[in-house]
This record gives structure tokens, C-alpha cells and sequence, in this order.
């Protein structure tokens, strides 16, 4: 259904959009050749195959051309070659050329956008514009990210994982205790250290997932086991809210006052600037070892939408460099307001138990989304669904428990 809304759509943006070059192309008899490359075994392929076939009964005149790549030398190296001539990468299948258009993957908005592009070519009108989502860098030039949904789902949740309770929480105390230094200066390297150094840390990790999951090609059970690993994450920081009993994946308090220790041992101000920067390195690789369970659900849910999806290594790169910049926005704030201040913003309980519900309730939602309607992630419309259920969630169970607080403590908390 949603794929025969956008595809109406697409159509009336072609029709509407005539142009009298095409027209005249169409009109002198050219064929509309349409040529896929795929590869036998891959379900994406399968997929716009299927869809192919009933493309062409709705559209006789298109001719459609395929070739199989995975078992075939010669096709391979047409498919580069065609890539090539396209100003694209042969990296991923299915692989769709038609005309000067140009679709690596397939999903419900690719399918709209190619019958749309065919209908305007068969009729004479302008083909309707590319609705993949590209962004100027400076240069490099126009880089493609893929659609829409999947920009906006980087954005999010790159944003839901830098609210993280047990990052938020060492960072917010190694701040508290160097800023008796008295030295902006020393809490600028500090801060500055720390969070290349996670950061740096947490980059490899996702690279490596990222890496992982795209060699595994389009394994559905591959897919399908990351989905309820990464939900298995965010049921235990929904139980963190709950109940500290039992399994957990923050920080536990027996690691807590060691890493007192060594931080205090930072905040020392006869030590030299050299020293604390080496100790701040070391204290920030133990933390990112440490914090690994705390963070690894929703950039793994992240990374297995982006292999999924066959974006283009240049979209690729720029999407995690998206990621990891939202990421970074919440401790740029606490670390920003502590250099100018000279104060640090300590993590409350009960603020790191609202993150805990936020992060757990987020991964939850993406999991089974992923394993029951992976295709709503693919439009943009869905994705906003899948994160305004999240949002309703985190809401109600707050509001609960307010209210509930409220009933046992009518007159305000006690002191």
C-alpha cells in the first residue's frame, strides 16, 4: 500500500514536470532501457526482480536487461564498467541503471522512483528528481546518504546514544575533581583528551560493526540476530530503571571507586600537565572498555540499518561522521559550560535513570521494528513513527511515576 501511494505520487511529479527535450526524445521512438545487475541468492535482488516483472506488464514498451554478477566474471566486470561510466562504486547489489539515473539497493521508495522515472520517459515528460538525500561537503562536492529516513534515523539516534548515563557520569565527575585545579586551562585538555579519546574509541567499534555486518552481505538471520541482541540491551536499561537487581550494563559499584581513585589522583594539583593528560588517556580507554555494554545497543541497531540500506562508502563515512558529531553534542555542553564556568554539572540518580529509560525504550523499538516491519524504517514518515512511539512510551512511564510520587508525597518530598 505505501509503496502504490509514493509511486502515484512520484508519477503526478513526473507528469506534472513536462519537459519538451524529453518529449521530443520519447516521440522519435528511443527505447527506455532499463539494466539491472544482481546477484543470485541476494533477497534484495529477489525483491526488485519481482518487482521488475510487474513493472514491465504495466509498462510494455520497457525493455529490462539483466545480469548476474555473484557467479558470473564477465558480468562483474560490466557492472564496473557501467558503474564507472555512471561516476559510482560497483560495491553492492542490486545495481539499477536507467538512463542517467543510477539506484544501488532496492526498497519501497526506490521502486516509486524507478517506476516514476520510467513512466516520464515512456510518456515524454521530465523524470521526476532523485528523492535520495545529499549533502554539500566542502571540497569534495554533493555526497548521497542515502534516502531521507535514513539521514534523519542518524541524527536521532546519534543524539538518544550521547545522552548516555555512564559516559555522562564519568565525564561530569573527571570535570568535578580537576576543576579544583583552578585552571581553565587544565580542564580544557582534560576534557579535550577524554572526549577525543572515547570518542576515537567508540568510532572503532563502529566501524567494526559496520564493517562486520556489510561482509555478511544480506544474511537475513545475520540481520535478525543483531536486532534481538541490540533489544536484549535495551531490555536491561529498561530494568536499570526498574531494579538495580540483576544483570546490568552500567558501570558496576565495584569499578566506581577505583576510578574515584584515579581520577582524584588527576584532580591533584601537584601533579604536572603531562602527567594528568597521560593518566586522562588511560582513564578514558578503561572507561570506554568499561561502558562498552552501557553504549553498544543503538549504534549496533544504527550500523545494521546502514549496511542494509548499500549506501554509497562516500555516504557511508559521512553518515558516521553525522553520528558521531550529534553524539558529541551533550558532553560538548557539560564540557563547554565547565571551561567557562569553572563548575561542573553533576549527573544526578535520578536524571541517569530517566536516560536509562530513554536509551532501553529506543533500542526496543528499533529491535522490533527491525524484526517485524524492517520496511518502515525506509521512509521518512515511518521513521518518525517508530521514534514518536519511543517518545510516547518514555512520556507515559514518566508521567506515571510522577504521579505516583505525588499521591505518596502530596505535600512535597520529605527532607
Amino acid at each position: 500500500m505505501l509503496r502504490r501511494v509514493a509511486i502515484s505520487l512520484l508519477l503526478v511529479v513526473g507528469v506534472l514536470g513536462l519537459a519538451p527535450t524529453d518529449r521530443a526524445a520519447a516521440s522519435a521512438g528511443q527505447p527506455v532501457v532499463l539494466t539491472l545487475f544482481y546477484g543470485d541468492g541476494c533477497p534484495h535482488c529477489h525483491a526488485e526482480l519481482e518487482f521488475l516483472a510487474e513493472l514491465q506488464e504495466r509498462w510494455p514498451d520497457l525493455q529490462i536487461v539483466t545480469h548476474e554478477v555473484w557467479n558470473d566474471a564477465d558480468n562483474r566486470a560490466l557492472y564496473r564498467r557501467t558503474a564507472a561510466e555512471h561516476g559510482v562504486d560497483a560495491n553492492a547489489v542490486p545495481g539499477t541503471f536507467l538512463g542517467d539515473r543510477v539506484w544501488i539497493g532496492f526498497s519501497d521508495s526506490t521502486a516509486a522512483e524507478i517506476e516514476a522515472t520510467v513512466a516520464a520517459l515512456l510518456q515524454g515528460s521530465e523524470a521526476p528528481e532523485p528523492a535520495a538525500a545529499t549533502v554539500d561537503v566542502p571540497f569534495v562536492g554533493s555526497v548521497e546518504v542515502g534516502d531521507r529516513s535514513l539521514l534523519l534515523a542518524t541524527a536521532l539516534i546519534g543524539f538518544v546514544d550521547g545522552v548516555n548515563p555512564c559516559s555522562l557520569w564519568v565525564l561530569s565527575m573527571l570535570l568535578a575533581l580537576v576543576l579544583h585545579s583552578g585552571s581553565r586551562t587544565r580542564v580544557f585538555a582534560v576534557g579535550s583528551l577524554f572526549l577525543v579519546v572515547t570518542s576515537a574509541l567508540y568510532g572503532l567499534y563502529m566501524v567494526g560493526a559496520y564493517s562486520a555486518l556489510d561482509y555478511a552481505g544480506d544474511a537475513a538471520w545475520i540481520r535478525l540476530g543483531v536486532a534481538i541482541v541490540a533489544g536484549g540491551f535495551g531490555a536491561l536499561h529498561l530494568k536499570e530503571y526498574f531494579t538495580p537487581a540483576g544483570p546490568s550494563v552500567t558501570i558496576s559499584g565495584e569499578r566506581k571507586p577505583g576510578l574515584y581513585r584515579r581520577m582524584r589522583a588527576l584532580g591533584a594539583q601537584d601533579r604536572s600537565l603531562p602527567a594528568v593528560l597521560a593518566g586522562t588517556a588511560t582513564l578514558a580507554v578503561g572507561v570506554s572498555l568499561l561502558e562498552t555494554p552501557c553504549t553498544a545497543g543503538l549504534p549496533l541497531l544504527w550500523t545494521n540499518m546502514l549496511a542494509d540500506r548499500n549506501v554509497p562508502a562516500a555516504g557511508a563515512v559521512l553518515l558516521f561522521v553525522v553520528y558521531l558529531t550529534v553524539f558529541l553534542v551533550d558532553e560538548l555542553i557539560i564540557f563547554g559550560a565547565a571551561v567557562v564556568t569553572l563548575r561542573a554539572t553533576k549527573l544526578q540518580e535520578h536524571h541517569g535513570k530517566a536516560l536509562q529509560l530513554t536509551s532501553g525504550t529506543l533500542m526496543l523499538t528499533l529491535a522490533a521494528t527491525m524484526i517485524v516491519a524492517p520496511k518502515s524504517l525506509e521512509s521518512l514518515s515511518g521513521t518518525l513513527a517508530v521514534f514518536a512511539v519511543a517518545t510516547g512510551v518514555v512520556t507515559l512511564v514518566l508521567l506515571a511515576e510522577w504521579l505516583r510520587s505525588a499521591r505518596n508525597h502530596p505535600h512535597g518530598q520529605p527532607a
